[in-house]
């Protein structure tokens, strides 16, 4: 069973930058797809990016042109890149993994990460 661990968070300014990453140990499979999501308080968990096996990416359109998502499979590390960050960046932001195609709903995931908060100040 894999297991996610996220790191990078923090309280940044609006139009800062900021690298999440997340760490895959266990029996992860090459052909996983990863997926960032985030959930801000009181809403639903929500699409960030993903990224298959073989490196196509997809983006949500709240964050198309200032997050890019990377994956090393030697490493077995997906990395979210975010720039020019928005207050309405601010939420919880999980790593998640599955074994097939890229999926938008967070229902689709059977492996999560515990979270690592984002707050972007005004």
């Amino acid at each position: 069973q894999a297991h996610l661990v996220e790191s990078g968070g923090g309280l940044v300014q609006a139009g800062d930058s900021l690298r999440l990453s997340c760490a895959a140990f266990g029996p992860t499979s090459r052909t996983y797809t990863f997926s960032w999501f985030r959930q801000a308080p009181g809403k639903e968990r929500e699409f960030v990016a993903g990224i298959t096996w073989n490196s196509n990416t997809d983006y949500a359109d709240s964050v198309k042109g200032r997050c890019t998502i990377l994956r090393d499979n030697e490493k077995n590390t997906v990395n979210l890149e975010m720039n020019r960050l928005k207050p309405e960046d601010t939420g919880i932001y999980y790593c998640a993994a599955r074994a097939g195609p890229l999926r938008y709903n967070a229902d689709s995931y059977n492996y999560w990460g515990q979270g690592t908060q984002v707050t972007v100040s005004s």
